[in-house]
């Protein structure tokens, strides 16, 4: 996959290709390159083929823990990548977690958690926090 050299790229997966139509059209509009995945079999099968400076994905697709076991996957290839769990979760179900300590982040191996409906100006300030930049 080509990529500008420039630009950071982010890793986007979620099952909802128009959840991923609208976030690719904001993380572009931030500045970032977007390579994408729908649902977690592709971004498994993409994972060996992409490089990317940060992912973003939904917590539940094929499987209700999909998040959480890509987020591992990615973490166990590529350590120094960080993931940001992007789900509805609460919302749909009432159920909370979350990343802020280190016992969280011991099983669920991402660097943060955020409700959906990411306002551009909280998701920039949260790449640029996780990038360093």
């Amino acid at each position: 996959m080509t990529t500008d050299k420039d630009k950071k790229v982010v890793f986007l997966i979620d099952d909802d290709v128009d959840y991923i139509f609208q976030m690719k059209t904001m993380i572009e509009s931030l500045g970032y390159e977007v390579i994408s995945a729908c649902g977690q079999k592709e971004a498994e099968e993409m994972l060996d083929k992409v490089n990317p400076d940060l992912v973003i994905s939904d917590l539940m697709m094929e499987n209700k823990d999909s998040g959480f076991i890509l987020s591992h996957k990615i973490k166990q290839k590529m350590p120094d990548v960080p993931v940001i769990i992007a789900t509805a979760l609460t919302a749909e179900t009432g159920m909370m977690f979350s990343v802020e300590n280190e016992e969280d982040r011991k099983w669920i191996k991402a660097d943060l958690y955020l409700e959906k409906g990411i306002r551009p100006d909280q998701l920039q300030r949260e790449i640029n926090k996780l990038l360093k930049l």
